[in-house]
């Protein structure tokens, strides 16, 4: 009987002793991924287009019809590098980088083509 609790009280030593290592490593996973570096470029470009937005509508550089919209797409690519790294544990893969960059390109393109078109309007006084 004495040998019985032994053996069942070591069984549960060693699953509580388990159960603390598995957290612990999910834990490291996990703040690994909120600060996984691709995540983390493709985060910081999109704050960064947002404030230039801001800037540039505030400046009359864009009309706010034009930074609301591509405030629009650049929510829609947030939203698409969230359900990348929610699919991914919290980290998105080089491909799935490349693509929210080449997005991010495209949005860049469009703010200096409105911006372009806004001075060519100014310029012949449209």
């Amino acid at each position: 009987m004495f040998t019985m609790s032994r053996k069942l009280a070591s069984i549960a030593i060693l699953t509580g002793l388990a159960a603390l290592s598995i957290q612990s490593s999910y834990a490291r996973d996990t703040d690994f991924a909120k600060d996984h570096p691709r995540r983390a470029e493709v985060i910081q470009r999109e704050k960064h287009q947002k404030a230039t937005n801001a800037k540039d509508a505030k400046n009359g550089s864009l009309t706010q019809a034009q930074a609301h919209q591509l405030n629009k797409e650049d929510n829609s690519i947030r939203r698409e590098e969230r359900a990348d790294a929610a699919a991914g544990g919290g980290r998105i893969t080089k491909s799935e980088q490349k693509q929210l960059n080449q997005q991010e390109n495209a949005v860049n393109a469009q703010r200096s083509a409105d911006i372009q078109s806004n001075k060519a309007g100014i310029a012949t006084g449209k």
